[in-house]
């Protein structure tokens, strides 16, 4: 299967050539990788050059944009933007430049999309570094397909049109791929170590459009205060509540346009009240990557 790997990077210098290495160790190795050096002001564009001169599946363009963090948007866009210079491919993965994948990160993920021809995304599962120890990154299920690593087949990516430009947009993809009836998966034994830990340098702002985000899916007020509550809990952070509920009337009162239809919505709402009980009851932790 031929795989097309999109890395949007901005000021990722510090973490690239780790990143890169993983991928060159690759026992499957991708057909491609584009790097898109997004605006950074650091060394992000030379060492992503160095890999693209040594290799000749790595590429590396440039993209100029806005020094503005717009939470989900930007690093969309900037995907968008490397997902052009694609050639023809049956997989197509986002990956973040802040991990570190294990060895047979790639032929593993293939085996599963050769065996199931239903299943439309896949990926392994982040850690963090805590102390001295690797600990499984703790911000969503373990069945969740998390935005940094993530595989899409080529059917499934189509089928749901793409990745939705804001926040929330690795949370939509999955739940409109549930919707076209495909599979998703994620690997347990997978262990990718995360370098930055999501949510470094969140502010008020994001926390507001994550309620925003959850309007646009589609999710309803009840729905959008369980998670929000959840994620509240999780993160030890009351203000994250109160924010991202802020954030979804504000969206819901200017009326903004939504990331679904109303076929899919109502979907999304059922989908989601379904699997709370099951939730509710499962909070097992992986074991650390070695």
């Amino acid at each position: 299967m031929r795989i097309s790997i999109v890395i949007p990077a901005h000021n990722e210098a510090i973490f690239l050539q780790d990143c890169l290495d993983s991928f060159v160790g690759q026992t499957y190795l991708p057909n491609e990788v584009i790097i898109v050096d997004d605006n950074s002001s650091d060394d992000t564009f030379k060492i992503a050059k160095e890999y693209a001169k040594k290799y000749d599946w790595i590429e590396v363009v440039q993209r100029n944009s806005t020094d503005e963090h717009i939470p989900g948007k930007k690093v969309v866009d900037t995907f968008n933007f490397g997902l052009q210079q694609t050639s023809d491919f049956d997989l197509i993965g986002k990956f973040d430049a802040d991990i570190i994948l294990p060895e047979n990160y790639f032929e593993l993920i293939v085996n599963q999309f050769q065996a199931n021809w239903k299943l439309g995304m896949c990926s392994g599962l982040l850690y963090i570094k805590k102390s001295d120890a690797w600990v499984y990154e703790k911000i969503a299920d373990q069945n969740h397909i998390r935005g940094p690593i993530k595989l899409y087949h080529k059917a499934c990516f189509n089928k749901i049109g793409g990745l939705r430009p804001g926040v929330g947009w690795d949370t939509v993809d999955t739940l409109l791929a549930k919707y076209h009836d495909f599979d998703t998966l994620t690997i347990p034994e997978l262990k990718v170590k995360h370098l930055r830990p999501t949510g470094h340098g969140y502010s008020t702002r994001n926390y507001q459009s994550k309620g925003v985000a959850m309007y646009k899916m589609g999710y309803g007020l009840v729905l959008t205060k369980i998670a929000t509550l959840k994620m509240a809990w999780q993160a030890k952070s009351p203000s994250l509540y109160f924010q991202a509920i802020f954030g979804y009337l504000q969206a819901f009162f200017q009326q903004q346009p939504k990331y679904v239809s109303k076929k899919e919505g109502k979907f999304i709402r059922s989908y989601r009240w379904k699997g709370i009980p099951s939730k509710l009851y499962s909070n097992q932790t992986p074991k650390p990557p070695q």
